[in-house]
């Protein structure tokens, strides 16, 4: 109260002033500046119908209503006041449709129209070239515009539009312990996992993801009698024949394109420890046996089956024990090599990974309690692991003490670890390149809460145009 009423002697002491000095020359000039806000403190709220007009008089202009200014209550702020310029009525809130308007192109509003007099001039060969640049997720989307472009999948126009984009970031296609039947692709740019269904999977046996090429996944059943290969976006599929040779025993598997994408054909790859190995040509539709394991490779193989194939240039690669090393087989030329390689002491569930044409070694490394995933990289000249990056020592924290076992899920420049024990279920990601450590979301599936546990994995490139 005692602040409204030095307000009102002031406002009273003005109109003296005006009152005085209105018609005749002051003796000083005085010079009222206008400033766009007042604050003052806590004065009652006039009542909604009332508004104030203070006139003050700018002596140096012959019209008093120029130095008029209306007061006004900002919204919210009961200390603060706003002066308004003379005609000026008081600010009324825009519209969410009134204020986005004038904005540039490419700002975020619901209300942005495409004008349709510059999209109808686009170039329709041009549609193909951007929709191929889409992310994967943007595509489904897009397929539900039109006819058009949901039959773009099978045009061969758009399938060369997408040989020419450069790969993106692996996706990781995986089996989970209480769906064995079914897979969850994770999409590593978004994290988010996805639930595909491919009806034409046998539903009778349990198959299991061993390799990838090109968009594609191989699949083995647990019997090891029969090979899939199917794209697990656009869920095309093929049975494999029925092998020539009939092993019981557990085998490693390979996947190589024949050229740049899956139009060219792909080969399969499957060897036993025994040396007995098949080649699968997608173009012949066939298993052929392109000869024996030379004498100059040690049988057994003692293949390391957690380990998956590695491919570079046309050459897979296998890991293998007694004695430590890598056996590669060249599917172009049918060239078998075996390097003799020791393995880092106190090491376990290691297996090969790929960056850029390199050979890398990922495994736990465990030393009394302590456990801590770590990654080498193979040097070519002296054929020795050296150590180039480990897990950070506050997540290897977590491992301390516990029994963790580790699988590798995927093994192309991105990899993804599932780290588990009695206790605990990790999921993180690992970027050859970039050095870099993420933890993954868990994988539940639609409308469910329970997480699910990854079994077993692989990585692969998406492909829309893939064909199995």
């Amino acid at each position: 109260m005692e602040e409204l009423a030095m307000l009102r002697q002031f406002i009273g002491q003005v109109q003296e002033f005006l009152e005085v000095y209105g018609s005749h020359s002051p003796p000083h000039r005085l010079h009222f500046h206008r400033q766009p806000q007042i604050q003052l403190l806590q004065p009652p709220p006039p009542p909604p119908s009332q508004q104030h007009r203070w006139c003050f008089s700018n002596l140096e202009d012959s019209s008093a209503e120029d130095g008029c200014y209306s007061v006004i209550k900002v919204s919210g702020k009961p200390a603060s006041f706003m002066m308004l310029e003379p005609g000026k009525p008081p600010p009324t809130k825009k519209s969410q449709k009134e204020r986005n308007r004038g904005k540039l192109p490419g700002t975020n509003c619901s209300d942005e129209i495409m004008e349709q007099q510059i999209w109808k001039e686009f170039p329709e060969d041009l549609f193909e070239a951007v929709i191929a640049r889409l992310p994967i997720a943007s595509f489904f989307r897009f397929r539900t515009v039109c006819r058009e472009w949901n039959s773009l999948l099978n045009s061969q126009s758009f399938s060369q539009q997408c040989a020419q984009v450069p790969p993106t970031q692996p996706w990781f296609y995986t089996f989970t312990h209480e769906n064995v039947s079914t897979g969850a692709m994770y999409d590593p740019s978004l994290k988010k996992w996805h639930h595909p269904t491919i009806p034409a999977l046998p539903t009778k046996v349990i198959v299991l993801p061993v390799a990838s090429a090109g968009g594609l996944v191989c699949l083995l059943d647990v019997g090891h009698m029969s090979f899939y290969v199917c794209n697990p976006l656009t869920r095309s599929f093929r049975e494999l024949p029925a092998r020539s040779v009939e092993v019981w025993s557990r085998v490693a598997v390979g996947m190589t394109l024949n050229g740049k994408s899956t139009s060219g054909g792909y080969k399969i790859l499957w060897v036993g420890s025994d040396g007995e190995y098949e080649v699968y040509d997608s173009i012949k539709n066939s298993w052929i046996r392109p000869g024996i394991m030379p004498s100059t490779i040690k049988l057994p193989l003692s293949l390391n089956f957690k380990s998956q194939a590695v491919s570079i240039d046309g050459t897979l690669y296998f890991m293998r024990s007694d004695p430590d090393g890598i056996v590669s087989y060249n599917m172009v030329t049918g060239v078998w090599k075996q390097f003799i390689i020791p393995v880092p002491l106190h090491l376990s569930d290691h297996t090969l990974a790929e960056c850029e044409g390199q050979i890398m070694l990922v495994g736990l490394l465990t030393k009394n309690a302590a456990t801590c995933v770590c990654i080498w990289e193979l040097q070519k000249m002296t054929l020795l692991w050296k150590e180039v990056d480990r897990m950070p020592n506050e997540w290897c924290l977590e491992f301390y003490g516990k029994h963790v076992r580790m699988s590798c899920l995927g093994n192309k420049g991105l990899l993804m670890l599932s780290l588990r024990s009695r206790q605990m279920n990790r999921l993180v990601t690992y970027n050859i390149s970039t050095r870099e450590w993420l933890r993954v979301p868990g994988c539940m599936l639609p409308r469910g809460r329970k997480r699910q546990w990854i079994a077993c994995g692989t990585a692969f490139h998406p492909c829309l145009t893939a064909m199995a």
